[in-house]
């Protein structure tokens, strides 16, 4: 502790928690920085770092007021900091559980700790570490759970006070209680000037599931360092199914359909860059949260959840004010926002798909850039990183809930589960009952994109949008879902969507917005405002309700030739999807019963389906 000054020192011992000094102690030893500033809930601690991420040219000014841009590393298009590593993300785990995840990455705990401990030793020299306190969920809430973060990168840092609740003055409250996640992140050794991450090769983000923490190096793209955000997500799974709650991978917004006098709140789980953030920011409805929920049963019958955020990390790629108005009016006005891995030219933010005109030059993640600039094997560098990203908070949003902090969460009435899939699936689809919806989002399947290294396009399988994770096994957590709903006296409608439907020349068969009218239909069906046709598959809308919504929301024609190619029955597709839902699922332990006999049931009644017809897409008015 000697590299604590004694005013910083005083702010750790007045929490009176024996256990933060511990940890404190244990990683000040083994990474020493050059200095330690410890943050508290205090607007002078708070501006501290963001006046230093700029000084230390982690982030530098854009034009409009508040505005800022970060830069991760980069080498190469195939080599970057700036997207999930799938690759060097490891759960550790007691050597007889080795082999038990095999959809994750894992690694005998003592092994891993030993790799990355030496790795971690003396990672931040010459670095400035900050230590924060954040609340994860509503102060004064039963669903929220504390974490304590170190920390060499002031972006980071600034990062967390955008996307966090500011904790320290809730540790207080702990009463000297080790029930906290903790998280130790360092950029390692910086090169260039914006400072990045010179050594990727030694990337590592591990996730300790005994200790409820994360040890991260060599990195800063935010998906790898903050480890309150996705990596929290792995800790709180492990919590949570080992409880009697969920954590999940869903937004939550407030549907508010027009003409009615009401307020019904969605969740949704989608994988990375399949419509998640559009779907929570649509015009006209409002934003609780873009990512992760905690949800719990609630004394009034309902399941209550709660934003564990409060605010957005969000893909910038393709929004623009045609389709995301209220995201780019957000992005384009003034008020405390992060860029990262986009293109400046005059202090002006520029981005793939954001519907201005790209200047020929000017300078982004691979330093000064022009049009045609190749990287060192000859692949083209894009304007923007595809998986550039903003920062906000979101009650500073004009459709902002006003439920966002409020520590009882909000009923939750209706679920969306989503991925991208060219070729299957329909735009939308009612469950029948709880237990299809379960086995609905435990069959999400979705085509890889650049929110992940590597190749992009392949099919992979999601369960709940949340298998990249998942820290108990798949047969645990479906059985979790079931019993949780069937505790509830009100149990939310489930809804599968899929935004990515082509033709067979490849063409969208939907508009980006088209998704409100979808989101407005399952609203109504809660209410019971529309009736459906039934399908071997789940409910789907019936045309005139849907022709009536699309003039409604969009002023569009809806024309029954796009219903009829939009949710027309795909036997042959779907069957094929079965047979890879049951091939993973076969490799699994404990699989409940109910999900096989749903399983059994659509199969049997789609065979039958496509032995009646030679057509591949039957239309839905022949349901």
């Amino acid at each position: 502790m000697e590299i604590i000054d004694k005013k910083n020192l005083e702010k750790i011992k007045a929490l009176n928690n024996q256990f933060v000094l511990k940890v404190v102690d244990e990683f000040i030893s083994l990474c020493k920085p050059l200095k330690v500033t410890v943050i508290t809930d205090s607007q002078e601690d708070i501006d501290y770092v963001r006046n230093r991420a700029i000084e230390l040219s982690e982030e530098t000014k854009l034009s409009l007021k508040g505005h800022t841009v970060h830069y991760d590393g980069f080498f190469t298009m195939s080599n970057h900091d700036q997207a999930r590593d799938k690759g060097n993300t490891q759960v550790l785990v007691p050597k007889d559980e080795e082999g038990s995840y095999p959809w994750i990455n894992t690694m005998e705990r003592e092994k891993g700790l030993k790799e990355v401990l030496d790795i971690m030793d003396g990672c931040m020299k010459g670095h400035e570490c900050v230590i924060r306190f954040f609340c994860l969920g509503p102060k004064n809430s039963k669903f929220s759970i504390l974490a304590l973060q170190l920390t060499d990168s002031f972006y980071v840092a600034h990062s967390e006070d955008l996307l966090y609740r500011a904790g320290y003055e809730e540790f207080r409250k702990l009463n000297g209680s080790d029930d906290f996640f903790y998280f130790i992140h360092s950029s390692g050794e910086l090169t260039g000037k914006p400072p990045v991450t010179k050594n990727l090769d030694k990337r590592r983000i591990y996730i300790d599931l005994k200790e409820g923490r994360v040890l991260s190096v060599n990195n800063q793209y935010a998906g790898n360092s903050l480890g309150l955000k996705k990596l929290a997500l792995r800790l709180a799974i492990y919590k949570a199914n080992n409880e009697d709650w969920l954590t999940e991978h869903y937004f939550i917004m407030g549907v508010h359909p027009k003409g009615k006098n009401r307020t019904s709140f969605f969740c949704g789980a989608f994988p990375s860059a399949c419509g998640k953030t559009s779907t929570a920011m649509l015009p006209g409805q409002t934003i609780v949260g873009d990512d992760i929920a905690y949800l719990r049963v609630w004394e009034d019958g309902y399941a209550h959840s709660v934003n564990i955020e409060r605010g957005i990390f969000g893909i910038i790629k393709d929004v623009n004010a045609k389709n995301d108005p209220v995201i780019f009016d957000a992005l384009t006005t003034p008020r405390e926002t992060i860029f990262s891995n986009v293109l400046v030219k005059d202090g002006k933010p520029y981005w793939i798909g954001d519907g201005s005109t790209i200047p020929d030059g000017g300078h982004n993640y691979s330093g000064n850039w022009n049009k045609g600039k190749k990287d060192k094997n000859g692949r083209d560098i894009p304007l923007a990183h595809p998986n550039a990203r903003y920062t906000i908070r979101i009650e500073e949003l004009n459709n902002a809930d006003p439920n966002l902090h409020k520590p009882d969460g909000v009923p939750v009435h209706g679920i969306f589960y989503g991925g991208r899939d060219s070729d299957t699936m329909p735009p939308v689809i009612e469950s029948l009952d709880w237990e299809h919806g379960v086995f609905l989002g435990a069959s999400i399947e979705s085509e890889t994109t650049s929110a992940t290294l590597g190749e992009e396009g392949v099919r992979m399988k999601q369960p709940m949008a949340n298998l990249d994770f998942m820290v108990v096994s798949l047969g645990k957590y479906i059985k979790n879902h079931q019993v949780f709903g069937n505790r509830l006296e009100h149990c939310p409608k489930v809804f599968a969507t899929n935004y990515f439907l082509k033709n067979k020349e490849g063409k969208y068969l939907n508009g980006i917005l088209d998704k409100l009218c979808w989101v407005i239909w399952a609203e109504g069906r809660v209410h019971n405002d529309f009736n459906a046709i039934k399908t071997p598959i789940g409910n789907i809308p019936k045309y005139l309700d849907l022709k009536t919504l699309f003039k409604q929301y969009l002023d569009k024609d809806y024309k029954e030739e796009d219903y009829i190619k939009q949710f027309s029955i795909r036997p042959k597709k779907i069957l094929e999807k079965l047979d890879r839902i049951e091939a993973m699922y076969k490799k699994e332990k404990d699989v409940p019963e109910f999900f096989w006999n749903i399983f059994n049931n659509q199969k049997n009644l789609l065979i039958n389906l496509k032995n009646k017809s030679d057509s591949e897409e039957i239309s839905p008015l022949l349901f």
